[in-house]
């Protein structure tokens, strides 16, 4: 009897684990939304010193990572959790929740947190994103996103480039280099709002359902071309006003 009573009790404390991380994972993905939703906002907000709306409005794919942790003391390295979505023939996809790390070499010290935006600009990199998971190679594979309204002009952005990377620091954003870093599929995030695990693939092609969790985070993504022309706008007009004066 006593072992049978301490079996059930091990289950019940095991049972009671498990709905506790599962509430904390939630509780973290849900989280991560919501920040993720800010850095878009602050995408919108800055037409001088955000990602210029040709840019964002060609994009096939958004991956939103806040608070990306790089740094360290000789050796170097960088990781964040974040959340993808892609364009599909019914709007933007349901989110893709990721992880993103990998190495550097050369002097550096200290650690900071910057946001992180990658834009998929071909069919190429989104190919790559729907494989769950790859490394950041260079060589056309990512490279320093353009920034400002008139940034995108006479760059070669539109040519062979997979995908364009931006930080986010102080409310700035600058490109970004990432090369050697590897974006994987984060499964704990997509069982703790799926309820099980979903691929990419099916993810970013529109074949999964939109938790209601991701509304905001969907609202922002499809938002944030359309907003960025509105104050690109408003920025052409106040410069002719003053050039006038």
């Amino acid at each position: 009897m006593k072992k049978t009573m301490s079996l059930l009790l091990m289950s019940l404390i095991g049972l009671i684990g498990t709905f506790a991380w599962a509430g904390s994972a939630r509780e973290d993905s849900v989280a991560r939304l919501q920040s993720s939703v800010e850095v878009l906002h602050a995408v919108m907000a800055a037409p001088d010193k955000g990602i210029p709306e040709e840019v964002l409005t060609s994009a096939k794919c958004i991956l939103v990572v806040p608070n990306l942790i790089k740094g360290g003391f000789i050796f170097g390295g960088k990781h964040g959790r974040g959340v993808a979505s892609c364009r599909t023939s019914d709007g933007w996809s349901a989110p893709a929740f990721v992880s993103i790390g990998g190495g550097s070499w050369g002097l550096q010290i200290g650690v900071e947190g910057v946001d992180l935006v990658v834009l998929v600009m071909n069919e190429q990199g989104f190919q790559h994103l729907l494989s769950s998971k790859f490394q950041l190679s260079g060589e056309g594979s990512v490279a320093a996103g353009p920034v400002g309204r008139h940034a995108s002009a006479g760059t070669d952005w539109k040519m062979n480039t997979e995908m364009l990377s931006y930080s986010r620091s102080k409310g700035a954003f600058a490109g970004l280099t990432l090369e050697g870093a590897v974006v994987e599929q984060d499964n704990d995030s997509t069982r703790a709002i799926y309820g099980k695990n979903m691929t990419f693939r099916n993810t970013l092609s529109g074949k999964v359902a939109t938790p209601k969790s991701a509304d905001a985070f969907l609202k922002a993504v499809s938002d944030a071309g359309q907003q960025a022309r509105v104050a690109e706008a408003k920025e052409d007009k106040k410069e002719a006003n003053e050039d006038k004066k």
